[in-house]
């Protein structure tokens, strides 16, 4: 095994000592499959039937998504519309109630999800003034920190920029409640600006203008989002309403989804604030939970490079049959954004999501667009139900969110981000519980399947 010299381009490479490190690992970290069954484990912290594993309990958020029948047999979950509450709140109830009245609801959602009380008006005015003081960065962040290194990923440079507020915090590591509310307000604040900063200074490195716009302390978060990515800082008012909507539906999803269980864990060990935000970060941006927009999107792409006329329902379908046969796209024999994890008949935030779909591709002229995705969309479920013998399958938001990031302008590389900028609500609500009702690290079991052998001395190997 012969290691790299330290050359220029080293650090990077696989080189021929790397394989072979890798086909060692890979002869002594086999775990046979049977054995999970054998020792009962609950895979991804879930029951056979799919429900996941109790380990906590909340206040801040609630997912009902089935039915739980009682029969002599036991009990089996059956299919019903998916409802999310924000603290015993309808979240759709909350995105109508602040349509009807012209307000943007981003803000009020986040105070309803910290504080467990809808806001009056007066509140919810001194809460968004609170937020707007907190909205800039150190002087100089921009060029000594998000500019600093060239971003590859927006994700990790804004984990980056989380970090190293840490150390502009002269309190950064007191978990004390008042402490963390004004360290998880600040985030919340911020979160738009670090993702919008992270994604100019990547444009400036790929060989695009730069042009830096500073936060208006006025308007909303959804407003500010949009005005920082745009050159010229305009935008139409649906515009506005609809990424508005769409940072409520993200806010939060129970105590459960992976970054907000991954942030659950972090601080129950007692860390700080920015430590625990950045591992949620870490876990969003995985192509299983932050990502699958993105999937949605390049699957679209290749349905419309190789469906002839998207109008023809048996075009469409052949496609989708291929799809699942996996001959085509990526081979994974999947339909990105129908099912869900959770859901089973329906998914609530994409039932509210769709008006806005629909006004928005009218407002852009995607109408065609929009009729292929409900093709693909009807014939998809009726294609899985076939396939998987299920009464039901839901459409996950995902499969429209991606659509209407394109329309408003957003480049990928903000689709993960985005769900950042909404998520920190519902994170920051969740560390708050978790720091004054947990009170016990979280360290679930593993059983090790090694068997035990005595040491060998390195002379005898």
């Amino acid at each position: 095994m012969i290691w790299t010299e330290n050359r220029e381009n080293a650090y990077c490479e696989i080189t021929p000592a790397i394989l072979a490190l890798k086909e060692q690992w890979e002869k002594k970290n086999y775990i046979d499959p049977r054995l999970y069954r054998e020792y009962n484990v609950k895979r991804g912290l879930r029951d056979e039937d799919g429900r996941g594993v109790l380990t906590g309990l909340t206040r801040v958020a609630e997912i009902q998504s089935y039915n739980v029948v009682e029969d002599p047999e036991g009990e089996h979950i059956t299919p019903a519309d998916g409802v999310l509450y924000y603290r015993g709140i309808d979240c759709r109830e909350l995105v109508r109630g602040s349509a009807q009245r012209g307000r943007f609801a981003f803000e009020e959602a986040a105070y309803l999800l910290l504080f467990g009380e809808l806001p009056t008006e007066e509140q919810l005015k001194d809460f968004c003034i609170q937020l707007a003081s907190y909205r800039t960065l150190p002087t100089n962040f921009f060029r000594d920190v998000i500019m600093k290194t060239p971003p590859k990923d927006l994700m990790n440079t804004m984990q980056r920029g989380i970090l190293t507020l840490f150390c502009y915090d002269d309190k950064p590591n007191d978990t004390g409640l008042e402490n963390v509310l004004r360290q998880c307000l600040q985030l919340t604040a911020n979160m738009p600006v670090l993702a919008i900063y992270a994604y100019q200074a990547w444009r400036y490195n790929n060989g695009e203008s730069l042009f830096i716009h500073v936060p208006q302390p006025s308007l909303s978060t959804a407003e500010n989002f949009l005005r920082l990515l745009r050159e010229d800082r305009g935008y139409s008012e649906l515009e506005a309403r609809t990424l508005d909507v769409a940072l409520v539906l993200h806010a939060d999803h129970g105590g459960g989804n992976n970054s907000t269980f991954t942030n659950h864990v972090v601080t129950s060990s007692g860390t700080d604030t920015y430590s625990a935000i950045a591992a949620a970060m870490a876990s969003l941006k995985g192509p299983r939970h932050g990502g699958a927009n993105s999937k949605v999107m390049e699957m679209m792409a290749n349905i419309k490079e190789h469906v002839r006329d998207w109008a023809d329902e048996d075009c469409v379908r052949h496609y989708l049959t291929r799809l699942l046969d996996k001959e085509a796209f990526d081979g994974s024999g999947l339909i990105y954004g129908l099912g869900h994890a959770v859901y089973t008949r329906s998914d609530p935030r994409c039932e509210v999501f769709r008006d806005y779909v629909t006004r928005l591709a009218a407002e852009k002229g995607r109408q065609p667009e929009l009729n292929l995705y409900a093709s693909v969309e009807r014939i998809g479920k009726e294609l899985l139900m076939q396939r998987r013998h299920k009464d039901a399958v839901s459409t996950n938001i995902d499969f429209y969110s991606g659509f209407v990031y394109e329309m408003l302008g957003l480049p990928m590389e903000l689709y993960t981000p985005l769900f950042a900028v909404a998520r920190i609500a519902g994170w920051s609500a969740h560390r708050m519980e978790e720091l004054s009702a947990g009170g016990k690290l979280i360290r679930p079991r593993y059983e090790c399947v090694e068997e035990h052998r005595s040491y060998v001395p390195l002379e005898m190997r």
